[in-house]
């Protein structure tokens, strides 16, 4: 397994099977990148299509002392989405460029062993505890019309945004125009702070809202 298919020169035969074996790593690859995770369309298609052109570089310069230069160019060019793409894109896109150099060099066992390990890994990591976002905790203090009846109206968003919400008081301002009544919550994902906070907005009038880390000493 662990034998390169090339052997001391390449023939047409072994071209093809390494050719074959790049092409379906890199799919199933690129088809375990989409596990729980949003991956476009022009990632997918790098992850599934790499393998093969890193195959086929590694091919022409075998032998040569230009292969050391080759695989620093190759790696240069997937260095615009290491500083755009997210950890996992960039996570499969290495192991896309490990494939190639495998099945480059004719290492079919090799290539298929770090494939079924990444895969197996990112499976097992992404529904582990330690992947789990954890909830944030916010002091929220909303200024809420005389009109509104601040026990309730907020309920639904608080059940869509948080996992845990207590109600910490009120107390009326604006020579008692307006009221202001302050939570302890935890957000169950803080990416979508500024969507909770924009329902909040159409909800109290759009009038001040603040949400802070912590309960500030001299407010309620």
């Amino acid at each position: 397994m662990l034998n390169s298919v090339i052997g001391t020169s390449m023939t047409t035969v072994s071209f093809l099977v390494c050719t074959i074996a790049s092409v379906l790593l890199g799919f199933i690859t690129a088809l375990a990148s989409t596990y729980k995770n949003q991956c476009s369309n022009s990632v997918f298609t790098t992850i599934a299509i790499l393998p093969m052109i890193v195959q086929v570089v590694m091919m022409v310069v075998n032998g040569n002392i230009g292969t050391g230069i080759a695989v620093a160019g190759a790696f240069t060019l997937v260095r615009f989405r290491t500083i755009l793409g997210r950890a996992r894109d960039i996570l499969f896109m290495f192991t896309a460029m490990g494939i190639g150099m495998a099945t480059g060099t004719g290492y079919l066992g090799v290539a298929a062993v770090l494939a079924c390990l990444v895969i197996l890994l990112n499976i097992l990591y992404t529904g582990s505890k330690f992947t789990k976002r954890k909830p944030v905790q916010r002091y929220l203090r909303v200024t809420i019309p005389e009109d509104l009846n601040y026990t309730h109206v907020f309920d639904e968003i608080f059940a869509k945004y948080t996992t845990r919400c207590e109600f910490q008081g009120v107390k009326t301002t604006n020579l008692g125009s307006l009221f202001r009544a302050a939570w302890d919550l935890d957000l169950s994902d803080v990416d979508q702070e500024k969507d909770f906070i924009d329902e909040i907005r159409t909800l109290n009038g759009n009038l001040e809202i603040s949400c802070n880390i912590s309960k500030p000493e001299t407010e309620l």
